[in-house]
């Protein structure tokens, strides 16, 4: 196993604020929650918020940071800005740029949320027996821009991202109902198989993330992910924000059962 899935969360992001990990962040920590992350000006962060209030399923707030503040209530001693081993930047008609920190780019104004991630429930699925292939293959989870309208919000709009796990199909009725027992990672899926009914054309070819190749026993399942803001965010031309870079998360201090009902 990986060095970072034997380390508690405070030793992981301290290895990743000195730039020791620079791989997604699947499996690392067991039994404690994962998070994306979006960073916004306060003028632009109301707007968000509503969003992510109308669209739990695929932006489910455990954190909110106010203007400034670097330090996450669910990480003790953390830093908002160097903890997560890829950032991403963007910047309207500039596309992004990824960084290892954003200390450079810091402003007080910035307000920070951190949503749940579907990598949370994982652990639980894998302690029952249902194997994560992305995980054993040393891969970033596959994810998808789908057809799957959003709820709106003053000048937010778009469609949902999806990640994606092979299941056998004897397992998925399993797979369905300990994911639903975690509604703030993003709880069960949203689609199970046929793909080009949510508008994915081809399945060997993600968006974000890495292709995982599905067996013949296999159906892929589809989850909401949060990777959602940050197509929404630039199609809705937001001029600036910053999140994680897909699959490379915030590791908290919030253990899976506190999530789970």
């Amino acid at each position: 196993m990986e060095k970072g899935n034997h380390m508690d969360p405070t030793d992981f992001r301290k290895e990743v604020r000195r730039g020791n990990w620079d791989k997604p962040t699947a499996g690392v920590a067991p039994g404690y929650a994962q998070a994306n992350l979006v960073i916004l000006p306060r003028s632009a962060a109301l707007d968000f918020l509503i969003f992510a209030q109308r669209n739990p399923k695929a932006c489910p707030v455990i954190d909110v940071l106010e203007a400034g503040v670097i330090e996450a209530p669910s990480g003790k001693d953390s830093d908002i800005r160097r903890d997560i081993p890829r950032y991403r930047i963007y910047q309207k008609g500039k596309g992004h740029r990824e960084v290892s920190s954003i200390e450079e780019v810091w402003q007080q104004d910035f307000v920070s949320f951190l949503l749940g991630c579907s990598f949370t429930f994982e652990s639980e699925l894998i302690k029952q027996g249902i194997p994560m292939k992305h995980i054993d293959l040393g891969r970033n989870v596959s994810m998808y821009q789908t057809n799957i309208p959003c709820n709106s919000a003053g000048s937010l709009s778009g469609e949902m991202v999806v990640s994606m796990r092979p299941i056998k199909s004897s397992q998925i009725s399993k797979a369905v109902e300990i994911s639903g027992r975690y509604p703030e990672v993003h709880g069960s899926p949203i689609h199970i198989g046929n793909p080009e009914a949510i508008g994915i054309e081809d399945i060997n070819k993600p968006d974000y993330g890495d292709q995982v190749p599905i067996g013949e026993e296999e159906i892929p399942v589809f989850w909401p992910c949060g990777v959602t803001p940050q197509s929404v965010l630039k199609n809705s031309g937001v001029d600036f924000f910053i999140t994680h870079a897909p699959g490379y998360m915030f590791v908290t201090d919030i253990k899976n059962e506190e999530l789970g009902r």
